[in-house]
């Protein structure tokens, strides 16, 4: 573990003298790898607690970015953020930076897929899923299972949510608990239930306490999953066993999330009337976006604006969003096949 100065330590005194964790334990922090994937609600809690206590590296990951509705639960992100349409993993860095300098902390604005997961979270020694669907927590367990990465993963709606930390070979994995992935229309969404800040804030704290136990190396790591509910004020922790044998995932070790390389996809974005359409090209291929090119052949269309992070252009009542990786988000549509469409006519191939 490298040295690490008192003027570093004095900072975290508040850490250190609690006797579960003590000066060992923060120094492991100290030195700890963890990539977040997700920085919206619970992303943003789980990054700053993380960096506040003292995690030697964060690479935040998010495919989004910032809207007036994110405000009432995001909270990293303010008005100023909006305004200037910075991406939620640039944003969250800023402000990360500021709360702690003597960390380092990277910013990757993507979308993670199947071509680019395993190089987002191969060389870190925690995985937190600040996602908000069930796909990429798929993928995240298909990836972490196979390289045998330690995640938690949280999930919030409406006033309550769950919060369960997978260790593979030791405890049941996410498709140990829930078997197939979850049919549209079959559980709730931000769309049908909402989602109360106050829940996302204690939820996301919880798995945030679960991964300094986890990284600190002290206290007993919850092995079951965690169920609280603000509204109810209940609190449950359900015994999930170890791995099982009939699971495709860790059991049977067939990673059909993960094995889904290359292609376009899309997926609807929840409360947005938004289509995201991505492009899984491979970790091999690191084709960049000329945004300003295609800012200057989309001029005579509509309203164009970008920055080093994206280009939003306003288009025959449609807003675009693209970003270098060649992602777009289409506002204004919930129909992938308009979305895709559309993604043609002005993006290209």
């Amino acid at each position: 573990m490298p040295e690490t100065g008192n003027q570093s330590l004095a900072r975290y005194l508040r850490q250190t003298i609690f006797s579960g964790l003590g000066e060992a334990g923060q120094r492991r922090l100290l030195a700890a790898r963890v990539a977040i994937i997700g920085c919206g609600a619970t992303g943003t809690v789980i990054a700053n607690h993380l960096a506040r206590a003292g995690v030697g590296y964060l690479r935040i990951v998010d495919r989004d970015y910032i809207e007036l509705n994110n405000l009432q639960r995001q909270l990293l992100f303010d008005e100023e953020d909006m305004r200037q349409g910075l991406p939620k993993a640039a944003a969250a860095a800023i402000k990360l930076r500021r709360i702690n300098s003597e960390i380092e902390i990277e910013a990757v604005v993507t979308d993670v897929n199947p071509g680019n997961v395993v190089q987002l979270v191969q060389d870190v020694h925690l995985v937190m899923d600040g996602t908000d669907n069930f796909e990429t927590r798929y993928l995240l367990n298909d990836v972490c299972v196979k390289l045998g990465k330690p995640w938690i993963y949280t999930g919030v709606i409406g006033s309550y949510g769950v919060s369960q930390t997978i260790v593979p070979g030791q405890s049941a994995c996410l498709r140990c608990v829930l078997g197939q992935m979850p049919a549209p229309g079959t559980t709730p969404t931000c769309d049908t239930a909402g989602v109360l800040g106050p829940a996302v804030a204690v939820v996301a704290s919880i798995s945030a306490g679960e991964a300094l136990k986890r990284l600190g190396q002290f206290g007993e790591p919850n092995r079951g999953m965690l169920h609280y509910d603000l509204w109810d004020n209940s609190l449950d922790v359900f015994d999930l066993g170890g791995p099982q044998a009939d699971c495709p995932a860790c059991g049977q070790h067939d990673y059909e999330f993960l094995n889904a390389e290359r292609g376009t996809h899309s997926i609807t974005l929840c409360g947005r009337n938004a289509v995201q359409i991505s492009v899984n090209r491979g970790a091999d291929d690191a084709t960049v976006l000329n945004l300003a090119r295609l800012a200057q052949v989309l001029q005579p269309l509509g309203a164009v604006r970008a920055n080093a992070y994206l280009l939003k252009a306003d288009i025959d009542g449609y807003n675009l969003t693209i970003f270098p990786d060649g992602r777009a988000i289409i506002a204004g549509t919930s129909d992938p096949d308009v979305a895709r469409t559309l993604y043609a006519k002005y993006v290209g191939n």
